[in-house]
């Protein structure tokens, strides 16, 4: 995660089962967010919808039944209470965007 400037590094750590920098923000959340080669998330969901945009590497995420291949600069959205799951096969950043219920 040395790739991050170190305004961002200097954010508090993400408590969660990936790797992160979290800015905490009124009505959500921002992750700076890094992913070793192979890394795979289970099939899960969340309250927060997400969206994000890949920094570096890619992200193959699967939605709805449907596998998607994200790369740098490309942009996600992941709705509330949807199930879904990821796989990293290369080192992967990325910008997440948390967005809690209101």
């Amino acid at each position: 995660m040395s790739h991050f400037p170190k305004l961002l590094r200097d954010l508090p750590k993400f408590e969660g089962p990936f790797d992160a920098f979290k800015l905490a923000a009124q009505g959500g959340d921002v992750l700076f967010a890094s992913y070793p080669a192979n890394t795979t998330i289970p099939e899960h969901n969340h309250d927060t919808e997400n969206v994000g945009v890949i920094t570096q590497g890619e992200l193959i995420l699967t939605l709805d039944g449907k596998e998607t291949r994200y790369g740098p600069g490309d942009w996600y959205h992941v709705p509330a209470s949807a199930m879904h799951a990821a796989r990293f096969e290369t080192e992967t950043s990325e910008v997440e965007f948390w967005f809690y219920a209101k």
